[in-house]
């Protein structure tokens, strides 16, 4: 199979809304692969992965590419071997072999071929093959129970070999897909809602309920088997040799063989968390960090028991007397909003994100987001104005969707608008049409992506929190912002400052 091909679904895929419309072209390229390998092949660069966790490839080693061939020659199996030579490059002159060898490649892909393949590298694939489309796809075009195909994904973090597996043996390879140690799952994933009450009414509806705390730190999921431990993230990768303090936990917990879920995070002099940013910073390095403790809340096998299909209840209940309390999330078990709510606002006066409510009778869903997981956080709101926009890409080309926002730059000495992220999250299609009109009508210059405007239309933008950034002149950034709505009834003088943000994150 050529790599063309799989651009051209892609392609297809990013270009129509409907979900059965995806999941047919998905499942007939699926049946066109040719053997295990390409399976898998096809499937995990239709989901804008790569079997390989690190190319060394990034930005820079792919602004400066060869011109692109006018025939496309090149089959996926030659992309993946190559990519895979160049992930184990190592040591004097491997940086210049590894961008000769991708220079040889990309001088062999046509145009399309090379602003894929640079997607995949970069991580930006916007074809809209979402994880739970590509399963529908998997199911359809190797004529298997969906609900099989589903509980194997729960096994195995990568959706190319689930792929491979049910194309070539069925409904009976795929139940080979189990618990392992060493072989992390996909986490379970929470819903949202907007305050305690309507998160207890989703949860629960009168029944009992956990209220975990929800920490401010990066989730691990930690795997002991004897005195090996490996420590994988929310995405996967394994930082086991990053995180010692973790290890250590880890191998002093009493009993055999252990799954635990958790977060990991750094805690101030008094007990506080530190900020999300100092945790996330201190990991990414591939030294071993300090003052990095885990807290779990779940455990997911215990010995020879699995426990992911157990409900809620009783995995707790085996957490609780294999992990002691200063290494676990604190939780409340209630039936009581008002309980719940007060359990919330302490959390958040603690300095946490805020809670999780948890169904006692529930599974680990893994991979999955539904109601039996759902949190809440406190929900800030800035207006902002706006500075710029980018083109859209994949559903959105053609439209002005990533959005340039600022704050009133109150600084000793300065004036104006200091930017302090982007976003593009909370849009409906009437908003980007309407977003496009109007700022295409406010543009004083632009570049080949983005339409720079005059500071003139405010927004009204929700977010998690705020962080230390080197990236923003002011020295801030929002996580997680999203649109709420357009201000048109508010003037620009009375956008929020920036010493407002700068008090939010010092706490």
């Amino acid at each position: 199979m050529l790599l063309a091909r799989i651009v051209e679904v892609s392609t297809a895929v990013a270009a129509t809304r409907s979900r059965l419309e995806k999941r047919r072209l998905i499942a007939d390229l699926l049946r066109e692969a040719e053997g295990a390998d390409e399976v898998e092949l096809a499937a995990t660069y239709l989901s804008g992965t790569l079997r390989q966790r690190r190319t060394g490839l990034g930005w820079r080693a792919l602004t400066d590419l060869p011109p692109p061939a006018t025939e496309a020659t090149v089959r996926l199996v030659e992309v993946d071997t190559t990519l895979e030579r160049l992930s184990v490059l190592a040591g004097s002159g491997s940086t210049t072999a590894r961008r000769a060898a991708a220079g040889d490649l990309f001088a062999r892909l046509t145009g399309p071929e090379q602003d894929f393949l640079r997607a995949v590298l970069t991580g930006n694939v916007r074809q809209g093959a979402l994880d739970s489309v590509m399963l529908d796809a998997i199911a359809a075009a190797a004529e298997v129970p969906l609900e099989e195909v589903r509980r194997a994904a729960m096994f195995s973090a990568p959706t190319g070999p689930i792929a491979a597996a049910a194309l070539t043996g069925g409904t009976e390879a795929l139940q080979q897909f189990t618990l392992l140690v060493g072989r992390p799952v996909r986490p379970m994933l929470a819903g949202t809602a907007p305050d305690v009450a309507a998160g207890v009414e989703k949860v629960a509806a009168g029944a009992s309920l956990a209220v975990d705390t929800k920490l401010d730190g990066i989730r691990i999921q930690v795997h002991r088997h004897g005195d090996e431990v490996a420590v994988f993230t929310r995405s996967l990768d394994e930082i086991g040799e990053r995180l010692p303090e973790v290890v250590a936990v880890a191998r002093s917990l009493p009993g055999g063989d252990l799954v635990l879920d958790g977060e990991a995070l750094t805690l101030d002099e008094q007990g506080r968390p530190r900020p999300f940013q100092d945790t996330a910073s201190t990991t990414a390095t591939h030294t071993g960090a300090t003052g990095i403790r885990p807290f779990f809340f779940d455990l997911l096998l215990d010995g020879e028991d699995s426990l992911i299909e157990r409900p809620t209840h009783e995995r707790l209940a085996r957490l609780d007397a294999v992990v002691p309390e200063e290494h676990r999330v604190t939780r409340l078990v209630t039936d009581s909003p008002d309980e719940a709510g007060a359990f919330f606002d302490a959390a958040v006066a603690a300095g946490q994100e805020g809670v999780i409510l948890k169904r006692l009778d529930a599974p680990y869903d893994a991979g999955r987001r539904g109601s039996a997981w759902v949190k809440v956080k406190p929900r800030h709101t800035l207006d902002l104005v706006v500075l710029g926009v980018e083109w859209g890409s994949g559903r959105r080309e053609g439209w002005l969707s990533n959005l340039h926002l600022g704050a009133r730059d109150d600084r000793p000495g300065h004036d104006g608008f200091v930017m302090l992220g982007k976003t593009f999250k909370g849009m409906t299609d009437e908003m980007l049409a309407w977003q496009t009109e109007r700022f295409l009508a406010l543009e004083t210059s632009r570049t080949a992506h983005t339409v720079r405007v005059r500071p003139e239309q405010v927004v009204e933008i929700a977010f998690d929190g705020v962080q230390r950034s080197t990236r923003y002149p002011g020295g801030v950034a929002l996580r997680f912002a999203r649109v709420l709505r357009y201000r048109d009834d508010k003037p620009v003088d009375e956008v929020d400052p920036l010493s407002r943000l700068v008090a939010l994150r010092d706490g």
